[in-house]
């Protein structure tokens, strides 16, 4: 998964768990430049995204004091913005949000910039509505649900656009592909893209999902007017057997394990 990007060309980390180790110090730069680097993001978002990432967020999988103290201005800037041209403001505020839970200072975040990640939020939710491509749309949840404080899925979901996840089996640990999308909905230990590979099909779950992520997600997208999507998360939160042992699991366990190993997966 490393080297992957998503539909806005950025790249895709995996999650980390929380420590307590102390938010890490800039890897260069100083924060009495943020400032500027916002003011140039508020003027041009897809031309210095990159760069405010390498500064604030980088690899998407790390942030500073100074990124956490950007929340506010960053909501400041994407409210200035019709919907339409918010999703780049966005997919910077939503890594640093998701950073937050990573450390023990970071924790304290949601709490401190609360108003801030709330309007982050709301402005999140309105992009959501208008129709958009399913990669756009997952990119989009994925920083609502950030913001919101849903852990794994804020992550996971992008995956589900493209079609594929990479697994293990719980039992024998051999690696499995889960696919679900245009390729088809199954598990398979091979390449299938060969044509070759044994496949066994996945069971998506019945649209009344019980309470839950998978629920809320469900009937989130058909709110949206994601239908396809809201397939795919029928079989996100259905079954699956490893074609190699048999063993039948959750394919949300499998999903949720690989971006957050510890206990407590698949999310709230």
């Amino acid at each position: 998964m490393p080297g992957s990007v998503d539909a806005l060309g950025r790249p895709v980390c995996l999650d980390r768990g929380m420590t307590d180790s102390p938010a890490p110090e800039a890897p260069y730069g100083s924060a009495a430049d943020v400032p500027a680097l916002l003011d140039r993001f508020a003027a041009d978002p897809p031309g210095v995204w990159a760069e405010l990432m390498d500064r604030l967020c980088p690899m998407l999988d790390t942030a500073f004091p100074e990124s956490f103290a950007a929340l506010p201005r960053l909501a400041r800037i994407a409210a200035a913005r019709p919907p339409a041209e918010r999703r780049w403001v966005l997919a910077a505020a939503g890594p640093i949000v998701r950073c937050a839970r990573w450390s023990a200072a970071g924790a304290a975040v949601r709490e401190t910039h609360a108003a801030a990640i709330a309007e982050l939020a709301r402005l999140t939710d309105e992009c959501l509505r208008p129709p958009l491509g399913m990669a756009e749309y997952a990119g989009l949840l994925q920083d609502a649900l950030a913001f919101e404080g849903v852990a794994v899925w804020d992550e996971c979901l992008e995956r589900l656009a493209e079609g594929e996840y990479e697994v293990a089996c719980p039992y024998c640990g051999v690696n499995l592909f889960l696919v679900i999308g245009d390729d088809g909905f199954f598990s398979c230990a091979d390449d299938y893209a060969l044509g070759e590979a044994e496949r066994t099909p996945l069971r998506p779950a019945d649209a009344a999902l019980p309470a839950g992520p998978g629920a809320r997600l469900y009937t989130r997208a058909l709110a949206d007017g994601q239908p396809a999507f809201a397939e795919r998360l029928l079989y996100l939160f259905g079954q699956g057997a490893c074609t190699h042992c048999g063993t039948e699991f959750a394919v949300a366990d499998r999903v949720a394990d690989v971006v957050s190993p510890d206990p407590g997966a698949p999310g709230s």
